[in-house]
């Protein structure tokens, strides 16, 4: 069948009229080596930013300490940046079909550089919050207009090798950002504000060559954005994501304030779901919820989220609590998951681009991904660090063959002047899957460790949760208790994850594979406003 419609499709867009081809080449098809040359400042941009939502997980004790700031805003330097770069990905991505690709990715490059030069020099905690903020809307958009930069640019067909590199570039970001903080705040000639100081040169850079290197046709359209549906989404997202990120904590998951939390973050995106739909031109089109490829790479994307979040803020935790390790070793004993993530996404992509099939990936990822987490349920504090690196590049390699792909399965099946709204959209959902994964595994991590405390240190139980111990201070039977404790924690937190990566795999088996297109989307959006068929 895959033939017959390749075949097919190869007619179609033989037939085309030639002065229409050669209008959609000039305007949005790009040489190989002009496509490398975008992609090295969309990968530099994107580097940097995702880099800047796990570079202070490290660094952060050493900043509340200098700082001055209290237990509650520990959470609140890395909550506020995810909550303002997940809230804002709809509305990057709706401007993206409305406004110039190039200026909105230079301006979002833009903001980051400003939020971060604030943290960098912030003498306050509350200085610090409002930067970190500011750094989550330049990153959401970053986040989102990168991936629907290259729809345009690159035809699915060839958008495999480069959305592999993409998908690397992702996950080493989001996994070296614990090692590159460690080492920034172990070297003591740079500090911690380095963690912030050090993605503005490479950002200025992205700025410069984007400028030189990206030349994408403005489709310029006489449309307003639904502003109203932008706020009630974003206030309904952080509603959610605030009472996600407290409880457990300030208050129980089952009591008076969490109703309160849930029913308003429900009521809000009920009011944004209506706003929607009656939306000339809405933020979020619920018509491409229609699409089963949407639908379902959307869940797949949310439970990817929280594999990918999860796994790499916890095992760190592990390794130093655990295991004794210091910050930066910590670091380096997640380059195996780094790895698994470089070669598993690239050469997927480079297999998916010479053969055109996509959905064998997506199914061998997402079992992959189950596996790794269920083989990281068995550690202990014993556990070998050979084995911990193998288990750790399983569900690297299980990720880096889903992530990126799915993106590919949704731009692949939707219009082309839907390709901004589809693409943030996924990328939506997969960052408040993180968001509120971490949140709820860290919950059930908490609680674990709250339970074995008060079974191991009866006289020390406060009916509280407990602290996190600093291991330098305990006699030695006891730190030997203590590691115990959060290797029990850790391998009941993956054993709790391992059935949500499962539900991944049920999700991509449903997913119909469709053969890739062969025009770039600026070319398909040709195509479709001429009223020429694709296929």
């Amino acid at each position: 069948m895959s033939s017959d419609t390749q075949g097919v499709q190869a007619e179609a867009e033989a037939a085309v009229p030639a002065e229409t081809v050669s209008s959609a080449e000039t305007a949005g098809r790009m040489t190989h080596r002009e496509v490398i040359q975008a992609l090295s400042g969309l990968m530099m941009g994107m580097f940097v930013t995702i880099l800047a939502s796990t570079v202070v997980s490290n660094a952060l004790p050493r900043i509340i300490a200098d700082l001055g700031g209290s237990q509650s805003v520990y959470t609140w330097i890395v909550t506020t940046e995810l909550l303002a770069m997940t809230a804002t990905v709809p509305l990057w991505g709706k401007m993206a079909d409305l406004y110039s690709k190039k200026l909105l990715i230079q301006l979002s490059l833009g903001l980051f550089v400003a939020g971060s030069l604030i943290a960098g020099f912030a003498p306050n905690v509350e200085l610090l919050i409002v930067s970190r903020v500011v750094q989550g809307v330049g990153a959401g958009g970053m986040t989102a207009l990168a991936t629907i930069v290259m729809a345009a640019m690159i035809p699915p067909r060839e958008l495999g090798r480069y959305s592999g590199m993409f998908g690397a570039v992702f996950g080493v970001a989001t996994i070296a950002g614990p090692l590159i903080g460690g080492l920034l705040v172990d070297t003591s000639w740079l500090g911690w504000r380095w963690c912030f100081f050090i993605g503005v040169p490479f950002s200025v850079a992205a700025i410069l060559l984007l400028q030189r290197t990206l030349n994408l046709p403005t489709v310029r359209r006489k449309l307003s954005i639904d502003w109203l549906g932008a706020f009630l989404i974003t206030a309904g997202v952080s509603t959610l994501l605030i009472w996600s990120t407290l409880a457990g904590d300030k208050y129980d998951w089952v009591s008076g304030t969490s109703a309160i939390f849930v029913a308003a973050g429900v009521v809000l995106l009920a009011l944004a779901v209506w706003a929607e739909s009656k939306a000339t031109e809405p933020i979020i089109p619920l018509s491409i919820f229609r699409n089963r490829t949407v639908s379902l790479t959307v869940i797949a994307s949310v439970l990817v989220g929280v594999a990918m979040f999860g796994g790499t803020v916890f095992l760190s935790q592990y390794f130093q609590v655990s295991l004794g390790k210091s910050p930066t070793v910590a670091g380096l004993m997640s380059l195996p998951m780094i790895f698994g993530l470089l070669v598993s996404s690239t050469v997927a992509g480079q297999l998916i681009t010479k053969y055109g099939r996509w959905k064998r990936y997506l199914v061998a990822g997402a079992i992959v991904m189950t596996a790794g987490m269920l083989l990281l349920s068995t550690i202990d504090e014993h556990t070998s660090v050979l084995m911990l690196s193998i288990w750790m590049f399983v569900l690297g390699a299980g990720v880096g063959m889903l992530m990126q792909n799915l993106v590919l399965a949704a731009q692949n099946d939707v219009p082309a002047n839907e390709l901004g709204a589809a693409t943030s959209t996924l990328t939506f959902f997969r960052s408040m899957g993180g968001a509120i994964g971490v949140s709820a595994l860290g919950a059930v991590l908490a609680g674990k460790v709250t339970s074995l405390f008060a079974e191991k240190f009866p006289q020390a139980a406060t009916g509280g949760t407990a602290a996190v111990p600093d291991l330098t201070t305990l006699p030695e039977q006891a730190r030997a208790i203590v590691a115990n404790i959060y290797a029990q924690a850790t391998s009941e937190l993956f054993l709790v994850a391992a059935p949500i990566a499962a539900l991944a795999f049920v999700a991509v088996v449903f997913v119909k594979e469709k053969p890739l297109h062969t025009m770039s989307g600026d070319e398909r959006r040709a195509q479709e406003e001429a009223g020429l068929p694709l296929h």
